[in-house]
């Protein structure tokens, strides 16, 4: 089997790289760009720019994989979905914490929804069924750190998981899609 073969045969160009990978070069020089013109609010070191850097190198690396696995814009659709809600989920969580500040112990839980989503996809070896069933279980992991920050007494984290569990099943719905077709 050819290593750029599909799981669906058909190869597709694509048609979002360009306009993907500039939209992140354009998220890392807006946090520059803030400092140069004297946004108060605006305060990054070297560092903040190299975390962000390869969080943004990741999610499209993620996203070029997926649009890789198929030519179906449904499929390709629901993996973006799926590797934004990740990259902004670590974003905001490493930015400022979810449940209570960055600093909270709590917050640790949400690497254990990316470990299920990350475990599912490899199990489902990025087959649409598949993945449609590991973004379920990710939506139950998520669920389940509702549950603790619910027991933290954090109603952003509960209602940003709320948010997140929705992303995660339309994820799924979308790779269900894809597998019908």
């Amino acid at each position: 089997m050819a290593t750029n073969m599909e799981l669906d045969g058909a190869r597709r160009p694509n048609r979002w790289r360009i306009p993907v990978w500039g939209a992140a070069a354009s998220l890392l020089l807006l946090p520059a760009i803030a400092m140069r013109v004297g946004t108060t609010g605006v305060h990054w070191t070297g560092s903040d720019f190299v975390v962000f850097g390869a969080m943004l190198f990741v999610a499209c690396g993620l996203y070029e994989l997926g649009a890789m696995m198929s030519g179906r814009t449904v499929y390709r659709a629901a993996f973006a979905i799926a590797v934004g809600a990740g990259f902004f989920m670590v974003w905001v969580n490493i930015a400022v914490g979810i449940i209570g500040s960055e600093h909270n112990p709590a917050n640790l839980a949400f690497a254990g929804v990316l470990i299920v989503a990350i475990v599912g996809a490899l199990a489902a070896r990025f087959r649409p069924l598949g993945m449609s069933r590991a973004m379920v279980a990710t939506a139950v992991a998520q669920a389940l750190v509702a549950g603790i920050a619910a027991m933290e007494r954090s109603i952003e984290g509960v209602a940003l998981s709320v948010c997140f569990i929705a992303v995660w099943l339309a994820s799924a719905a979308l790779f269900r899609k894809a597998a019908q077709q």
